[in-house]
């Protein structure tokens, strides 16, 4: 997939115009219908007016290529960790409302109870030593202050997966930050459960968690790695289309292989 063009056919071109002339050069192409100015994300060419203009060292970064792929990555993972975030949120209002009508609830159960005794009887179970009954009759005599403690760990975790997932939207460094720290932390209890009861569910989830900590740490170069954010950013400013066409020796602006196609107005 060419993930530039992807993103240029949902945002549209990015072109500029430099001021200096041969990049100017460079960048543009007349055709019959008009100038045609080479977008700085796919490198296409794109008939109408630039939508900036400015010294080159003042042109938009924009992400390309192998960035461009990685910001996809990383909003997927925002997706998922939003996903998350609502699932916990869900919780905590279902057991705060639990918590709210306890007593209710345990009374009805108990009423209910003798009434079922018949037909458990027909089918030969006995309701006072089921395990499904006593784990009911735990769960509705909780201690309220364990519920407030349940609320308030669900409702943070909710939180931080928010943050998460803002962040990771975002493509900010910080949220990368936390979402590599905050991951990490909970595999440890990942593991516990593994160890304690292989699931599907929880295979998948920790294999989910433990490739996003390393895609994040090796691919964003956290923590200092492969040079950390200095190496990001210049490696960003290496593969901009401005450097490469100013080290280019295309005479005509064009480069082979590259299209000409309508602005982002779709005006021709």
């Amino acid at each position: 997939m060419d993930w530039s063009l992807r993103a240029c056919a949902r945002k549209g071109h990015v072109t500029f115009t430099p001021d200096e002339p041969a990049l100017r050069a460079r960048l543009s192409v007349t055709t019959p219908v008009g100038v045609a100015w080479r977008c700085l994300r796919c490198g296409d060419f794109a008939v109408g007016p630039p939508r900036g203009s400015g010294p080159a060292d003042e042109a938009p970064v924009v992400l390309r290529g192998k960035a461009l792929r990685d910001a996809t990555v990383l909003r997927l993972l925002a997706v998922e960790r939003a996903v998350r975030a609502v699932v916990l949120f869900a919780l905590a209002y279902a057991v705060i409302r639990f918590r709210s009508a306890q007593g209710d609830l345990r009374a009805t159960f108990e009423r209910a109870l003798p009434a079922a005794k018949p037909l458990a009887n027909t089918f030969h179970i006995d309701l006072t030593d089921s395990g499904i009954v006593t784990r009911i009759r735990s769960v509705l005599e909780s201690n309220p202050h364990t519920l407030t403690l349940v609320t308030g760990f669900l409702i943070g975790y909710g939180v931080l997966q928010t943050v998460e997932a803002v962040g990771l939207y975002s493509l900010k460094r910080w949220g990368e930050y936390v979402a590599v720290v905050a991951t990490s932390v909970f595999l440890p209890i990942e593991v516990h459960e593994l160890l304690a009861k292989v699931t599907a569910l929880r295979v998948g989830a920790f294999v989910v968690n433990v490739a996003a900590v390393v895609y994040l740490v090796y691919s964003k170069r956290l923590f200092g790695l492969r040079g950390g954010f200095a190496a990001v950013e210049a490696q960003r400013h290496a593969t901009s289309l401005l450097e490469v066409e100013a080290a280019g020796d295309q005479s005509d602006g064009r480069p082979h292989g590259a299209r000409i196609t309508a602005d982002a107005t779709g005006d021709v």
